[in-house]
């Protein structure tokens, strides 16, 4: 096993390193731990997680993909996020991108790579949402650059809306979010200052409320005040009900009526 020798040997000098200056460091680090931060970043080989924020062992919980990407459906990042959020109790939450990220670059391009499309669809979709500024940028490299920007930014409010999340801002202490882009070429972090309460006038989508708006949608069909969805059998020659100024299209389209506002 020549192949994995130098990592064996490198963990050795380290564990020696570590009991000369402190020679119960590795029982105190069985004891337990309790992170401040929860690190969600690129896969980069290039971006070690503890060694651009500065912290040790103990001090931080990572989760690393491709992109860094928060994807609703990604179980693995959830369970991170879950565990993090309500059994570690985590202070500081970061989305961490880097310039000069192959994920980031990939999506922008027009070329197929395979398995992994389907992953940089969701940076494809972050261009959707702000293809505009994307495309007045000329420089390519710039335009890169700010890609990255704009993937963190979308990924915090990604972040935000997970019902993880939603359910830690009801706390007396929910964490804090925050975008940080590292810069490979200096080695510094850069705080984008990403304002998660854009998603605010969104609330009654992604907000905890929302559970109890479904569960007076469902309620008021039980008790007959909305009528129920139509088969699809039944509803093909049938006209869209109209509805008063007054009333609540959120109710009316939960109960699968096509919609006509007057």
């Amino acid at each position: 096993m020549k192949e994995i020798k130098a990592i064996i040997d490198n963990n050795r000098k380290w564990v020696e390193t570590k009991l000369a200056e402190d020679s119960e460091y590795f029982n105190k680090m069985a004891k337990g731990q309790k992170p401040k931060y929860l690190f969600i970043g690129c896969s980069d080989s290039r971006v070690p997680a503890s060694a651009i924020t500065g912290t040790g062992p103990g001090e931080m919980f990572v989760h690393r993909n491709i992109a860094n990407l928060v994807v609703h459906s990604d179980m693995n990042l959830l369970a991170v996020l879950q565990y993090a959020v309500e059994v570690l109790e985590v202070e500081d939450i970061m989305v961490v991108g880097h310039y000069g990220c192959g994920g980031v670059a990939a999506a922008a391009s027009n070329k197929q790579y395979g398995l992994i499309d389907n992953w940089l669809t969701h940076i494809k979709d972050v261009v959707r949402l702000h293809e505009t500024e994307f495309l007045r940028i000329r420089d390519k490299e710039q335009q890169l650059r700010r890609l990255v920007e704009l993937n963190v930014i979308e990924q915090v409010r990604n972040l935000a809306s997970t019902n993880i999340i939603q359910n830690a801002l009801k706390g007396s202490k929910p964490p804090r979010l925050h975008g940080l882009v590292y810069d490979i070429r200096d080695g510094l972090l850069h705080d984008l200052e990403v304002q998660t309460n854009t998603l605010d006038e969104f609330m009654h989508i992604y907000g905890v409320e929302a559970a109890e708006h479904a569960k007076e949608v469902a309620e008021d069909i039980q008790d007959g005040k909305v009528p129920q969805a139509q088969s699809p059998e039944n509803s093909e020659n049938k006209p869209a009900r109209k509805l008063k100024k007054d009333d609540e299209p959120s109710l009316m389209h939960k109960a699968g009526q096509p919609l006509q506002v007057s």
